[in-house]
């Protein structure tokens, strides 16, 4: 397939690009920075620019089967740039009628995990009271996306950690695990290449979790 890949020098970004690109995908990487690029491969492009112009990013998403994007505040004071960022995506997209989306949220943003105690929905109270801008952002992108004519996919991770993919992790479209705190970035990136071609994803909302 042809990928466009948002947000390619992040955690999860990175990780989409490399196993895209070691599953034999072409894939273009839209990076302010190329420096901070460290993914190489012979099925891979990259094409500077720096999101604020959905004209100039109508080549990066043109013809393409699928753009992922891993574009979100890397910290509190960064809060709004994920509806921001997503918006330029979506008009290019739009623009170029490429309508596959994928693109990472955050699992408080979705509903509670079904059967989840006090002690789960506090803890995820806790947590999105804290990161309250955070959330507020991602769940405002949410927004943006399903008023888009993509068929978009939101994958809503819990807490990130850095760890090498397993491919072992659960799903729930529409929902999100049971008691599921933790997942690598290399394996939500697996979960949302993997999701590209899986239609009950589409228009949804989907936790993953070990």
């Amino acid at each position: 397939m042809k990928l466009t890949v948002f947000g390619a020098t992040g955690g999860i970004g990175q990780e989409i690009v490399r196993q895209a690109l070691d599953s034999g995908h072409q894939v273009t990487a839209v990076v302010r920075d190329p420096a901070r690029l460290t993914v190489t491969g012979a099925g891979l492009e990259v094409f500077r620019a720096d999101l604020t112009d959905p004209e100039a990013l109508r080549p990066a998403v043109a013809d393409r089967d699928a753009v992922l994007s891993g574009l979100g505040a890397r910290s509190r004071k960064d809060a709004g740039i994920a509806t921001r960022l997503t918006r330029t995506v979506l008009g290019a997209m739009e623009a170029e009628g490429v309508r596959r989306l994928l693109v990472v949220s955050a699992g408080p943003v979705g509903p509670d995990p079904e059967g989840a105690g006090f002690v789960d929905r506090a803890a995820r109270g806790l947590v999105s009271l804290i990161l309250k801008d955070v959330y507020a952002d991602l769940a405002a992108m949410e927004g943006e996306l399903a008023r888009s004519a993509t068929d978009w996919t939101v994958v809503r991770p819990p807490r990130l950690q850095n760890k090498p993919v397993t491919g072992s992790y659960r799903t729930v479209v529409g929902g999100f695990p049971l008691k599921g705190r933790f997942i690598g970035r290399a394996d939500v990136a697996h979960a949302m290449l993997a999701m590209i071609d899986a239609p009950g994803t589409v228009k949804q909302g989907v936790g993953v979790a070990y």
